[in-house]
């Protein structure tokens, strides 16, 4: 068979001119080298594939990666599939297993509060050069769906993307990892799952016990999605406002107001965070609310939790640049953190230079992340 096009792989869907062939005759067609055949097969379960790499990996560019390769591997191996299975869990063996080689070759990913915090006297901290950063999911725009994915699903789909229960995915070991997302959160039963990772039901049972006690320990005591129902979307969009009004106001005392008592404040890729309110409070007065910098920002979401992007004033430009993708956690009315995902950094150690990061060139890598995935704008008008 030819190799298949990135876009008829992750990307652009393929057309559809109307309900067309069933399952057998694309599978026929496929297994003939059509390539297009392939790509209707597939679209079904394309973001759904995704989001699996992502639960596993953390990074939206790792799951890109082990997703190519995974229906790679589907295409390459596709005249083998004789249909004792269906197609959606052939597809989950071997995506599963391609992030699982993933894995195998690279550190787990964290977020920075896996660290000790910084003291705010010092200001924002150097980013690590190697990215080891668990990143935010554009959810919405790759199409997850609300609910849950299976009767037997303990998680919801949204809530399996939210960056505390990703990050506690990532301190598992890898087949506890896999058989929790796929037991928990995509509702497949002990067999399937065993099928899957090529082991046995005890195997499975034994490993999702040890994953559940140890997830269950790290995540926090609601979920955001569970969190955000209660609250309402009339509350979530006028604390949001709020919000993001007292930034574009230089305002610390209003911010500091929203905030839990014990709230954290991390800045990816910067290694510091700040835990607590006062030393917050410190932080944001003696460097972004300082009044050196003019910010505006754009609510959105991410992560299936409530999302800013903030931009900041450059005067070169005459315009509002894009520097942040700030990832709002609540605890009831509070926000208990915030994951301000940078697009801008430095590689220059100096403390003076960090501390003028609105003036950085931007990281592209990260800067198409946070931002281009999730359809925000380049630039905002001054």
């Amino acid at each position: 068979m030819v190799g298949l096009a990135p876009s008829t792989l992750i990307g652009v869907s393929p057309a559809s001119t109307g309900p067309g062939p069933g399952e057998p005759q694309l599978l026929e067609a496929a297994r003939g080298g059509d390539e297009g055949a392939f790509g209707r097969l597939l679209e079904p379960h394309r973001a759904e594939l995704h989001a699996h790499c992502y639960r596993m990996l953390g990074s939206v560019h790792d799951a890109e990666d082990a997703l190519q390769e995974a229906l790679l591997r589907a295409w390459r191996g596709l005249e083998r599939f004789e249909g004792r299975s269906s197609l959606r869990s052939w597809l989950y063996k071997i995506a599963t297993n391609a992030a699982l080689d993933a894995v195998a070759r690279r550190p787990k990913r964290v977020l920075p509060i896996d660290f000790p915090a910084a003291d705010p006297a010092a200001g924002p901290g150097e980013p690590l050069l190697e990215s080891v950063w668990i990143e935010p999911y554009p959810d919405e725009a790759i199409g997850i769906e609300d609910g849950f994915a299976s009767p037997e699903a303990r998680y919801e789909m949204r809530e399996s993307v939210e960056l505390a229960f990703v990050a506690a995915l990532q301190h598992l070991p890898a087949n506890q990892r896999a058989a929790l997302i796929l037991r928990e959160v995509l509702g497949f039963s002990a067999k399937e799952t065993a099928e899957t990772l090529e082991t046995n039901v005890a195997s499975v049972n034994s490993a999702l016990q040890r994953a559940r006690a140890t997830v269950e320990q790290r995540l926090p005591e609601r979920s955001q999605q569970a969190t955000l129902r209660e609250l309402g979307d009339q509350e979530v969009g006028a604390l949001v406002e709020r919000y993001l009004q007292a930034w574009e106001r230089n305002d610390v005392e209003s911010v500091v107001s929203m905030l839990s008592a014990d709230a954290a404040f991390a800045m990816p890729p910067l290694r510091d965070w700040f835990g607590g309110s006062e030393a917050i409070r410190a932080f944001l007065a003696g460097w972004p609310l300082s009044g050196q910098w003019r910010w505006r920002a754009l609510r959105t979401r991410a992560s299936g939790q409530e999302a800013l992007a903030f931009y900041s004033f450059d005067p070169e430009a005459g315009s509002y640049q894009r520097f942040a993708l700030n990832v709002l956690s609540f605890r009831g009315h509070e926000i208990a953190e915030v994951d301000a995902f940078l697009t801008r950094t430095t590689e220059d150690p100096d403390r003076e230079v960090l501390a003028r990061l609105p003036e950085q060139a931007f990281d592209p890598r990260r800067l198409e992340l946070a931002f281009e995935r999730l359809g925000l704008p380049e630039e905002l008008p001054a």
